[in-house]
């Protein structure tokens, strides 16, 4: 679509996003990115993918792909993310992004993916048994953008240089081949950090220190009792310290204003103890994911709703892939 078209439209730009699919989201990806992502819909074309390809980099077993896939894409769409709004689609179902990471590794110097901060965690991480998929990484993560002309990526701060590789290997690819791509630009989402239950990591399922959004009243209390707090309150006649604690974090995010107050004072007084505490809590987070859980269920009792999505995302975006590869061959000089 041409820079006339977005004007008529009223839309700023393309965007392009992903997630691995993981199952079930927990808060910590509602306010990582989820919740980013419904609202940008709205003001950009938005492409966003179940990255099943990336999964395969640190994935040992696949049995659970198809599923969790399913699950995340439900979980999306009871989040509000619109299917006549925004392409939703899987990566694996647009082979033409393959081809274009094999075309973009060719002018990819090794030295430009040694210096990524992922590549060096994950060598002090995996040694010698570090597989390729994981190096280039984010050549197929530059790929996943411009195959799609997405000129802008939503990211968190820490984000941004893989951002600025994309925006190096485009400008290579470009020198060599003429201008096909734009290159990206970073759109710094401001999302707060979820620290997981567990009161010290980022939630994460594999640390399994997360809340499902789609759990029961029932999980949700059950998980957020086994919460860390104030790591100084030994007793409840202590008083607390509510900006170093992690249930008043979450409160901060789910409990209403006058809530956070009485939580603030009243555990600084030692008025209430940590149960007390996560109690509210708990009663706060299962009053604002009820409309979300409602609605979940609403499209689980509707056959194929995720199926159709990921149908029409699937031939959008194969449909503007096979046209850039098409492009981009006839720049390569490839025979016809």
């Amino acid at each position: 679509m041409s820079n006339d078209e977005n004007e008529i439209k009223g839309m700023k730009g393309r965007i392009l996003s992903g997630a691995r699919p993981t199952g079930r989201q927990h808060i910590g990806n509602y306010f990582g990115a989820l919740k980013n992502w419904v609202s940008l819909q709205d003001s950009y074309q938005c492409f966003y993918f179940v990255a099943d390809i990336h999964a395969m980099t640190t994935l040992n077993d696949t049995k659970d792909l198809e599923l969790n896939t399913r699950e995340m894409v439900l979980d999306w769409l009871a989040a509000g993310l619109d299917p006549e709004k925004s392409v939703l689609f899987v990566q694996s179902q647009v082979p033409e992004v393959t081809e274009l990471h094999t075309y973009l590794s060719m002018v990819t110097p090794m030295g430009w993916l040694q210096r990524v901060p992922s590549f060096k965690e994950q060598l002090r991480a995996n040694g010698d048994g570090m597989n390729y998929g994981l190096v280039g990484y984010p050549v197929l993560q530059t790929a996943d953008i411009i195959i799609y002309k997405a000129d802008t990526v939503p990211v968190g701060r820490d984000q941004v240089p893989h951002v600025e590789l994309s925006r190096e290997i485009v400008r290579r690819f470009n020198g060599e081949f003429g201008e096909i791509f734009p290159e990206p630009e970073a759109l710094l989402s401001k999302s707060p950090s979820i620290i997981g239950t567990d009161g010290q990591n980022k939630m994460s399922k594999s640390l399994d220190n997360h809340i499902e959004l789609a759990a029961t009243p029932e999980e949700t209390r059950a998980r957020v009792k086994t919460m860390m707090t104030d790591p100084q309150r030994a007793r409840r006649t202590d008083p607390g310290r509510p900006w170093v604690c992690n249930v008043y974090a979450l409160h901060q995010l789910f409990s209403s204003e006058a809530t956070q107050l009485e939580v603030h004072e009243a555990c600084t007084n030692a008025t209430i103890g940590c149960v007390e505490d996560k109690d509210l809590l708990a009663k706060s987070i299962n009053e604002t994911l009820e409309p979300f859980r409602e609605k979940r269920r609403e499209l689980e009792n509707k056959p194929n709703v995720v199926d159709e999505a990921l149908r029409e995302g699937n031939e959008k975006a194969k449909a503007i892939a096979i046209a850039t590869m098409e492009e981009v061959r006839e720049a390569i000089g490839f025979i016809k």
